[in-house]
Formats: structure tokens, sequence, C-alpha cells
């Protein structure tokens, strides 16, 4: 076949042009060089952000396997909140040690959240986030973004009609707030509670602290140390009932109200709950004995570090639901410690607390059993941490 240039020219001949051939040598030389778009970097697999645990933020591709529920504990249905996921290189897998716990944002939890979206599972998914351990486990927080492997988010609606706090009514007025009008509406959601008295408190613990890992026994807050429900009361060695927000800092009794409020009153061996008596909570101080990484000093008291994020959720509850109203002291925050005898600080330490030590499986548990069983309202800092930046940063 013949090709032609123009009316009547074949390309042969108008090539032996001279002005054509200089005028193509010239285009030749002038045309210029276009670089090759710089390639993305490919997502990480769960094996390889195992072994990348250095805090840096990565994007992780695996399928999703399941909701972490403990160390060494996944669940693959029913699942009982929107919180975390864990993620393998395997749709197939059920070893835990081959799978990476990411943490879910509350932003992310109506689209990512298991319970809301059980079709997830087996999805291959990209998520991007910091690689640092969550429930001590290999893991992803502060998790920045979600997407289907292939791109875009579920299709699946979430299901409607619930009941549980993330039905889109519990926290409904809450919204969208931040500051003075956040604490308000926050306040007026948890501020009907059942109200407890103090020997049902007993048996309320020993359901809302249950060893994951052994039915006959609690967990106590400071310690750690698993032991069993009927070793409570006052003697040595003993478990017992430790107010966080303690009594004198706060003006209460034991009589039913913010003195017998399961939402700051946790299981705590005898000898360490009064090495802690009232003091505020901060860092540093000399080692407490009995409690492994507890610390302590004239006027502060410092946790284990897994459960400083517990602690700051449960004051700042207390500061929010008790205002002043009902009859009982209107309780708050305070920026020093030692100096006060109706707040409780150190704030700015909390509020760090609270973003170092994420909300974890047990936290999560003892959450819902406190609201569907036993006094029916939420701790909002457990379900929303970012809620106490928006008030008190």
């Amino acid at each position: 076949m013949t090709l032609h240039l123009g009316k009547g020219r074949t390309l042969a001949s108008a090539l032996t042009s001279p002005l054509l051939v200089s005028l193509l040598s010239l285009s030749l030389v002038a045309l210029p060089t276009t670089a090759s778009p710089a390639r993305a970097a490919a997502p990480l697999t769960v094996s390889q952000a195992i072994g990348q645990q250095s805090g840096a933020t990565q994007t992780v591709r695996g399928y999703v396997v399941g909701q972490p529920t403990a160390t060494s504990t996944v669940v693959r249905s029913g699942f009982p909140n929107d919180y975390a996921l864990a993620i393998a290189d395997s749709a197939s897998q059920t070893s835990t040690s081959s799978m990476l716990y990411v943490q879910i944002p509350s932003a992310f939890r109506s689209q990512w959240g298991l319970r809301t979206n059980p079709s997830l599972m087996g999805k291959q998914i990209d998520v991007t986030g910091a690689l640092a351990a969550y429930f001590s486990h290999p893991g992803m927080t502060g998790t920045s973004a979600f997407a289907l492997a292939g791109g875009g988010t579920p299709t699946d609606p979430p299901p409607t009609g619930g009941t549980g706090p993330w039905d889109g009514t519990y926290y409904a007025p809450a919204i969208g707030k931040s500051g003075t009008a956040l604490r308000t509406a926050l306040h007026d959601i948890i501020d009907d509670n059942t109200r407890l008295s103090y020997d049902q408190v007993w048996t309320a613990l020993k359901d809302t602290d249950q060893d994951p890992g052994n039915s006959s026994n609690v967990i106590e807050l400071y310690t750690g140390r698993s032991i069993a429900k009927s070793s409570n009361g006052g003697s040595t060695g003993n478990w017992n009932r430790e107010h966080v927000w303690a009594q004198s800092r706060g003006g209460f009794t034991t009589s039913a109200g913010p003195g017998t409020d399961l939402h700051h009153i946790r299981p705590e061996d005898v000898t360490v709950n009064s090495t802690r008596g009232n003091k505020d909570f901060d860092n540093g101080g000399s080692a407490v004995s009995g409690c492994t990484d507890c610390w302590t000093d004239g006027d502060s008291f410092e946790p284990r570090d897994a459960v400083k994020g517990d602690v700051a959720r449960m004051l700042f509850y207390m500061a929010i639901r008790y205002e002043g109203g009902d009859g009982f002291n209107d309780l708050e925050m305070s920026s020093t410690v030692g100096t006060s005898s109706s707040r409780l600080g150190d704030l700015e330490t909390l509020l760090a607390w609270n973003s170092a030590d994420p909300v974890d499986a047990f936290e999560m548990r003892r959450n819902d059993r406190i609201h569907s069983t036993w006094q029916g309202n939420r701790n909002p800092f457990i379900d929303h941490p970012e809620w106490a930046t928006a008030i008190w940063n």
C-alpha cells in the first residue's frame, strides 16, 4: 500500500525535498523529552508491616479477617463494635501472629467497622496510619485513610433501625460541636443514669471487669493482675473498689451517685489502692511496690502505660457527668497537682495519656456492659476519645 502526503505525492518523494528534510531535522532536535511520572510506592504487605513497628506512617494492603478483641483473640462473627479490624496477607488466615490490628477512628467507623459492615470480611483493603502496637499486638494506630484495594469505599449501606450508640441517635445532639457546646450536649446525654448502691458495685465490677481469659476472675486496674472475683474485701491481697476520682477530691460519699458510678470505679489491690490514695495523676516518682510500671510521689500517681488512657477517659467522664446539678458537686479538671480539694489533674498530662493509650477491647466491653446492664449511660470519651481535646484544648 502506497502512502500519500498531499495531493498526488507519495511519502517517499516528499521526503526527498531538501526543505522538508531540513524542517524534520530541526523538529527532531528541538523535540523536548518528557520524564516518566514518578510511581507511587507500593503498599506494604501485612508481614512487612508486622516487622516494621517503628511508628512511621505507611499504607498497608491486606484482607479483612476479623475484629481483634484481645492481644491473641480475633472474632470472625458477632462483632461487638466498630472500633478495630484485623488484616492479613491471606483472606483465610486464622493465626493472630500473622495479622495486623488496625484501629478505626470514629470518623471511619460507619463505613469500615465490622459490626456495621460485616460484608467487609474477606475484602482486600488499603489502610494508612502509624505502624504501632494496638492491643499490645503489631498494629496500626492513628489511621488516616481506608480504601478498597481497587479504590473506593464499601457499597453496602449501613443497616438502619439499630438501638446502639452508633445508630445515629445516642450522640446525635453532640455531633459537630466543640468547646462549651459539646460539653453541655454530652452532659445532657449521659446525666440521667441509673444509680447503684455501693453493695451493687461489688456485683457489677465482677461483670464489667471480668478477665477475658478467665470468667472466674477480674482484672485489677493499676496492677493488671487477674484475681478471683471472690477475693474482694479489705484485707491485704484482696481487691477492693478504687474510686479513680477520689471521694475526698469530689466531696461525695458512697451513697448512690458519683461514689457508686461504675464509669470510674475499678477493682484494685487493697495495698496499691491505699498507695494511690487521693492523689492527682501525673508522671514520675518512685516505683510502687506490687504494681509494675506504677510510680508515685507526694502528690501524684502514675499508672502503668496500658491503662493511662483508661484513667484519663474516666476522669473526663466524671467532669462532664457531674456539673453541679442533682445535689452533687461540680467536678472539674485541674492543670496543677496537689493544690485543690475540689478538682483533679493534671489535665495536660491526662490529655497526653488519652492520645498515647488508645481505647482497647477491654475498655470497649466495659463501656458496653455499663450501658446495657447497669447504668444505661456511656462514657463518651471511650466512644469518641477525640472529644477530650475538643473540650479542653
